[in-house]
């Protein structure tokens, strides 16, 4: 094979594999962007990138399109939902409608297992978010920062301050992050190994839970097998 069709087979193999990450369906009123929920996010903005101005460029040379988003069961905070709707306010007349995560759908289709509460912003250095039951919190827990809850707690977003959860002995409780690196986790009366000792490279999607009267650290794919019984959970479908 020759260089030339070398690089043809190479440039055809990445075009395929961008596809992949980015599903593109039209609805009555525009279009719905399909976004793979296990890929790096920089990876899934660079396919969408590719999308629109390569493989589907021709959707940009039309009238107004309205767009609507769908996240999967990836958890993301603001900024990263404000760089996804910047790569398409960008391409003219692309105008985004919705940004929808089955995290949301699931918690208001199912609360049998006891009903969650859903916080935004950021906690920063020195504040302290006290909640009573199950708490999603839509936004960055800085250094410095902590949220204390009696229930379970989803962060979507970064996770570097500090997290307590089951407050009253709970050791059920879990913690969940988009971004896992806390400066400290308990659970109950359990607190964390050092985060270099979690033998997790890659702080993205994990969760924290007591087993065996310790506390441990792992993909969030797992939490199934830890808790069937986490009807309201993002992660459970």
């Amino acid at each position: 094979m020759t260089d030339e069709l070398y690089g043809v087979g190479v440039s055809r193999l990445m075009t395929e594999t961008k596809q992949n990450h980015v599903t593109i369906k039209g609805v009555k009123d525009g279009l719905v962007f399909l976004l793979d929920d296990s890929c790096e996010f920089s990876t899934l903005l660079s396919d969408i990138r590719h999308k629109l101005e390569k493989t589907h460029r021709r959707i940009l040379t039309g009238p107004i399109i309205h767009v609507h988003i769908k996240l999967g069961k990836r958890m993301i905070g603001d900024e990263e939902r404000e760089q996804i709707k910047q790569v398409f306010s960008s391409q003219g007349n692309l105008l985004v409608q919705s940004l929808e995560s089955d995290i949301l759908e699931g918690i208001e289709q199912d609360k049998g297992n006891g009903p969650i509460t859903v916080l935004k912003g950021i906690v920063r250095s020195g504040q302290t978010i006290r909640h009573e039951g199950n708490l999603l919190y839509l936004g960055d827990v800085n250094p410095g920062g902590t949220i204390l809850c009696t229930g379970d707690l989803f962060v979507m977003g970064a996770l570097r301050g500090l997290a307590h959860v089951g407050i009253n002995g709970n050791e059920s409780s879990i913690i969940a992050a988009s971004y896992l690196k806390p400066t400290q986790l308990r659970i109950a009366e359990v607190i964390s190994r050092p985060p270099d000792e979690w033998g997790l490279e890659d702080a993205y999607m994990e969760f924290a839970y007591i087993h065996l009267g310790k506390m441990e650290i792992d993909k969030i794919s797992q939490i199934n097998r830890l808790r069937p019984d986490l009807s309201y959970s993002p992660f459970s479908k």
